[in-house]
């Protein structure tokens, strides 16, 4: 019997099943991947947000934000990013490229319901994120629910690199319906 790694779908199957521990896991490291975007005057942007969930029928996760952080306006933009995530337990680098849509107001407020209060404070602070403050406290936190935004983030392309005793790297693109390609680690 091979192990996940020495097979593309095994490798495919291993990323979907990370990303979903990090929606369920509090703990895992695929629940806070780094979140690149490129901002409107060209900079390379890379922040830490939270995987809020994965549906891998249709290759997409999303995440929550406010809406009037700098992510946003760099999305809008440029509607690409990029999600990394080391899971040092498995030696696995993973990677991906997305497509993504900006949801908020009428079309979040169902979901803003069910998040718990101590996670809505999050959304809406005053002043908006970004913005220059005098002290480091003074800004003021009220959940807006019309600041809350999710980012529906189509994934386009997968690379993962697994760091074991012999390095393995696979690429897996949407318009090639996800078959492995493997490429020199």
């Amino acid at each position: 019997m091979s192990e996940w790694f020495e097979t593309t779908d095994g490798i495919l199957s291993k990323v979907w099943g990370t990303l979903g521990r990090g929606v369920a896991d509090v703990k895992h490291p695929a629940r806070r991947p780094t979140f690149a975007t490129v901002s409107p005057d060209g900079w390379p942007e890379a922040r830490t947000v939270v995987l809020r969930s994965i549906d891998p029928t249709v290759a997409v996760v999303t995440v929550h934000t406010d809406l009037y952080s700098d992510k946003i306006k760099s999305l809008q933009a440029q509607p690409r990013a990029a999600l990394h995530i080391w899971d040092a337990k498995q030696d696995l680098q993973i990677r991906l490229q997305a497509e993504v849509s900006i949801s908020s107001g009428a079309q979040t407020r169902a979901l803003w319901d069910k998040i718990p209060d101590h996670a809505q404070q999050s959304y809406g602070v005053t002043p908006a994120p970004g913005t220059p403050i005098k002290t480091a406290l003074e800004y003021v936190k009220d959940p807006d629910p019309a600041t809350f935004a999710v980012l529906q983030c189509t994934v386009t392309t997968i690379d993962a690199v697994h760091l074991g005793a012999d390095h393995r790297r696979v690429s897996f693109s949407r318009l090639g319906h996800w078959q492995g390609q493997w490429l020199s680690p």
